[in-house]
């Protein structure tokens, strides 16, 4: 399994499959098949960008459940994906369904909520695509980089009241979301929580020597 983790082929595969959904899109779209309606073109890459957060958020629990620490290898790019995605979905509603109409896309963003927050989502997901590199971990310090990439929670809870208020009926889906996300983020409570007791007990063991 290391061997496989560390092969750089691996992360080479890795890519090209998540490149698939967008790829098939394309080609459906502008490759000279039946052009699909924007509704489906918007809510597959929604739905990838939810799927790609959810994949990154669930490097930390299978790393430790797994005892595979070279997992976090592949992290940062299921995270770039997720941006990679929502940039998609975000292009879809730019250009296909608003026409790059600016009157129409300010309203838009002021009167429909989901559309508000959806945009703070993106929004958030740029300043953690843009320090994903070593050297912006070195130049911000790993504890400040670490602060600031854990608005990944915040993004991914932004991701999914996006999508609960954006459906008009059925909801299951973004409540199923929700629900793995909430998950994730009990099992990270757990952790720093366990954390938390291991310091104060070795605290407590050092001032009693």
């Amino acid at each position: 399994m290391k061997k496989v983790l560390l092969s750089r082929w691996t992360k080479v595969l890795l890519f090209l499959i998540c490149l698939i959904p967008a790829v098939k899109l394309g080609w459906r779209e502008f490759g000279g098949l039946i052009p699909l309606p924007i509704d489906v073109i918007t809510h597959t890459t929604g739905d990838w960008t939810i799927w790609f957060l959810g994949i990154t958020l669930s490097i930390t629990p299978l790393r430790a459940l797994l005892n595979q620490p070279l997992l976090t290898r592949y992290r940062r790019m299921f995270g770039l994906f997720a941006f990679f995605y929502g940039c998609l979905h975000f292009s879809v509603w730019l250009w296909l369904d608003k026409d790059f109409d600016q009157h129409d896309m300010w309203a838009d963003i002021l009167k429909r909520r989901y559309i508000t927050v959806g945009m703070l989502a993106l929004a958030l997901m740029l300043p953690l695509a843009l320090t994903s590199t070593a050297w912006a971990v070195r130049k911000l310090g790993y504890p400040r980089w670490q602060r600031l990439h854990r608005l990944v929670y915040f993004i991914a809870l932004a991701a999914v009241i996006h999508y609960y208020w954006g459906v008009k009926s059925d909801v299951r889906l973004p409540l199923l979301y929700g629900a793995i996300f909430a998950m994730l983020m009990i099992y990270r409570f757990i952790a720093w929580s366990r954390k938390g007791s291991q310091r104060g007990a070795a605290g407590a063991v050092s001032h009693t020597t």
